[in-house]
């Protein structure tokens, strides 16, 4: 038997008209005056003044600088305003970019350094402004994690701050809130949350716990979102993505993910590609790599995306695992290749330079990497 820790946001709240909550959770943490951190969209659809509807009697600012794949100026600008407005807690209100920001602001509030020296893990000495996170997408799983996810603009690279002091206080999970999304954020957010509950259940520091949690995530998602992709007003399938996706952030926030996530960095630092669909284009190309190290597990998850494996043996029964995600990915119109995105095929081993440092992560991977198998796996993916 091997010793491992399970943690996760300290309270969660799920379900449809979850973010009524909302106030008592507020002062039950003592909080009086909030800052939302959002971004300008979800405040134009009106989706921040659903939340604010709640919070009758309270003082509260929203900062709308949220950008996709923030960099790390962002934290600092919302600190700013943070600290200016005397706030007491962070509310945020969107995918895992508003999520990754306040949490961010919650360490930097609390330190006197740079933010820079922050990044890496366990470099946050104590605990900083209480955090509510209340999703819009079903992919990121950011709500249950210890990790904030920033761009290093002048390094080209995402790097993350990790600490179990960014554990969020209270997760707010309601399927509702998941409604503006568009089809292609639908889309890469799901097979993002995909990524996660597989790279978790082939992780070398998976457990039982993560185990079940990955792979009933794995079939919530195979079986649900193309539902939600194709018809994105079906509440059912709204929810059950949700609560796949809160399901793969708990599994990979104690397992870990692998190769595709660390390949999939530099795409998003070079190249600014969304995060769920990087992860999403890399992840057959990966799996096709990664299935000689754990087949039996690869069978698991061909069994959990709808595959008769019955009669199969563990390889070909990992075949079918990845022609499945391929499968899955098509249907609901992920890119297919790099150089859909423009990027240069000269610049494949530089990409696979940065990936191959990106160790945090490929230490979690079911097979180890050289920097010549990433740059193979990009090869494949180009």
């Amino acid at each position: 038997m091997t010793i491992s820790t399970f943690k996760i946001a300290n309270k969660l709240i799920t379900g449809k008209g979850a973010t009524e909550a909302l106030p008592e959770e507020l002062e039950r943490l003592g909080v009086k005056n909030p800052l939302i951190v959002t971004d300008e969209i979800l405040q134009k659809v009106g989706v921040v003044d659903q939340i604010t509807a709640f919070m009758k009697g309270l003082t509260f600012e929203v900062f709308t600088g949220v950008k996709p794949d923030p960099e790390l100026s962002v934290v600092e600008d919302c600190t700013k305003l943070f600290n200016e407005g005397r706030h007491d807690g962070l509310i945020a209100v969107g995918g895992g970019s508003a999520i990754d920001i306040a949490k961010g602001v919650s360490a930097f509030t609390s330190f006197n350094g740079e933010l820079t020296e922050l990044v890496g893990t366990n470099l946050v000495s104590q605990k900083g402004a209480p955090i509510i996170a209340l999703p819009t997408t079903a992919g990121t799983g950011s709500e249950v994690t210890n990790i904030s996810i920033l761009s290093d603009t002048e390094a080209q690279l995402k790097k993350g701050i990790v600490s179990d002091y960014l554990l969020p206080d209270v997760a707010i999970v309601a399927p509702e809130m998941t409604l503006t999304m568009p089809p292609s954020v639908t889309a890469a957010s799901g097979v993002d949350a995909l990524v996660h509950a597989i790279e978790a259940y082939i992780s070398v520091h998976a457990s039982p716990i993560t185990d079940a949690l990955a792979i009933y995530a794995i079939r919530m998602i195979s079986s649900n979102l193309p539902k939600a992709y194709a018809n994105p007003t079906n509440l059912e399938a709204r929810e059950k993505m949700a609560t796949a996706s809160l399901m793969a952030g708990m599994a990979f926030g104690n397992a870990g993910v692998g190769a595709v996530h660390a390949l999939a960095y530099p795409l998003g630092g070079r190249y600014h590609i969304p995060h769920g669909v990087s992860n999403a284009l890399l992840l057959p190309y990966v799996m096709e790599w990664n299935k000689i190290a754990c087949m039996e597990r690869f069978r698991d998850i061909a069994t959990a995306l709808g595959e008769n494996t019955h009669s199969l043996s563990d390889a070909e029964a990992s075949d079918k695992a990845v022609i499945a995600m391929k499968r899955l990915c098509e249907a609901v119109n992920i890119p297919d290749g790099l150089r859909s995105f423009d990027i240069p095929e000269s610049a494949l081993s530089e990409m696979a330079e940065d990936a191959s440092q990106i160790e945090r992560l490929l230490n979690n991977n079911p097979r180890k990497l050289s920097k010549t198998d990433i740059e193979e796996i990009y090869q494949s993916a180009y």
